[in-house]
């Protein structure tokens, strides 16, 4: 399933959206990491730069092929020989990977999605305990440049709500401003009770 208003801009002006090393900095992402699943890669703007601080294996999964490729294109261009490129509807058929096997799942301005909790469940199911599930969004404010429209765009207190529905996420630190446009938060895996 497409995700709604996911269009993409032309890469250039996508990429002038984000500080990606204040953002990757800010959320911890580092040589510490391993085994990190990624939900949508886009143009690889976050993909590349991940790849290139973590010490595992970066899963990306894209439902549109030709996000995929350009991401592989620039990755091969970089000489980045640690991403898992994935065709796959993660909304409908889930990553497909086994429970509590990867160090950190990224869900990055993917949350005004139809199911966000659903999506949130299945990201802290693959992540091991202790491991971190990381979000980012685009402001909840009508003067970004980009994002969601405001009716289906998540704000920081929906995000916490939901991570509390999941049973299986605790926030790992304060909310993260990410200027210029973006917020996010750090969660930990915490083990299932019952």
């Amino acid at each position: 399933m497409k995700l709604r208003e996911s269009g993409m801009p032309e890469e250039a002006y996508w990429e002038t959206l984000f500080d990606v090393p204040l953002i990757l900095d800010r959320l911890g992402i580092d040589s510490s990491l391993k085994n990190v699943v990624e939900l949508g890669c886009g143009y690889g703007t976050f993909t590349l730069p991940i790849a290139g601080r973590i010490s595992g294996t970066l899963t990306t999964f894209d439902i549109d092929e030709t996000m995929i490729e350009r991401t592989r294109q620039r990755a091969a261009a970089a000489d980045l020989r640690n991403i898992a490129y994935v065709v796959r509807d993660v909304f409908s058929d889930g990553f497909g990977c086994a429970s509590e096997t990867k160090g950190a799942g990224l869900l990055f301005n993917i949350l005004h999605c139809e199911d966000p909790l659903r999506l949130m469940i299945e990201t802290a199911r693959v992540v091991r305990p202790g491991g971190a599930v990381m979000v980012i969004h685009w402001r909840y404010d009508e003067a970004t440049p980009r994002g969601p429209s405001m009716g289906i765009r998540p704000g920081p207190v929906q995000i916490l709500g939901w991570t509390d529905q999941t049973g299986l996420l605790e926030i790992a630190g304060p909310m993260l401003d990410l200027p210029p446009w973006h917020y996010g938060f750090h969660f930990r895996r915490i083990s299932k009770t019952g």
